[in-house]
C-alpha cells in the first residue's frame, strides 16, 4: 500500500474529520461528543500553532487515515519528560470502515513513521497513547516503538514509548 499526504485543511476537512473523531471506534481520541464546530475550531487551532500541524493520509488520492505531528518539548508532552533535540511527537487515527483491510492500520503507521524520518532532523519519534489502547500499542511495537514508562496527562493515564530512526529501521526490514 502506498500513501500521499497533504495538509488538513481545517474548513474543508471538517466533515469528514467530524465522521470520523465522533464514531465509537475513536474513542481514545476523545472528541465523542465533538459537533462540526468544535472539530473545525480544534484544528484550526492546529493549523495556527507553529509546534503543532495535521495532515490527511491519502490511499489512491482519497483521505484514508489523519495524522498530526507535532513538537513535544512545546505540546502534549511539555514538562512530562526530558525532551531531546530531534524528537517529534506523533498521533494518528484510521477511520471506522465497513470492510477491513488486513494490514491496512499497520501499513498507516509505517508510512506516517516513514514520512516522520524524512526529515533529516527528527532523531527520535514520541508517542503517548491510553494505556488502555491495546490495539495501538500493538502496532506501536510493531515498528520499533519501546514503552519506557507511564505518564499523567490531564486527560488520560499514558503509554510514554519512543521509536528511533535505527529502531524503526530494523522493525520494518524484520
Amino acid at each position: 500500500m502506498t500513501f500521499a499526504f497533504r495538509p488538513l485543511d481545517p474548513l474543508k476537512d471538517a466533515e469528514l474529520l467530524h465522521s470520523w473523531v465522533t464514531h465509537p471506534k475513536a474513542a481514545f481520541w476523545m472528541m465523542q461528543d465533538a459537533r462540526l464546530q468544535d472539530v473545525e475550531r480544534a484544528y484550526m487551532e492546529i493549523a495556527a500553532d507553529e509546534h503543532h500541524d495535521a495532515f490527511l493520509g491519502l490511499q489512491d488520492g482519497e483521505p484514508a487515515f489523519l495524522m498530526e505531528r507535532y513538537d513535544p518539548a512545546h505540546r502534549e508532552l511539555a514538562g512530562l519528560y526530558e525532551a531531546q533535540p530531534g524528537d517529534v511527537g506523533m498521533h494518528f487515527l484510521t477511520p471506522p470502515t465497513e470492510r477491513p483491510v488486513h494490514g491496512f492500520t499497520r501499513a498507516v503507521i509505517t508510512a506516517i513513521m516513514a514520512r516522520l524520518f524524512e526529515d533529516p532532523a527528527v532523531r527520535r519519534v514520541v508517542v503517548e497513547p491510553d494505556v488502555r489502547n491495546t490495539a495501538v500499542h500493538a502496532l506501536n511495537a510493531a515498528v520499533g516503538f519501546v514503552p519506557e514508562r507511564e505518564i499523567d496527562k490531564p486527560e488520560k493515564r499514558a503509554l510514554l514509548s519512543f521509536c528511533t530512526r535505527e529502531q524503526f529501521e530494523k522493525a520494518v526490514r524484520a
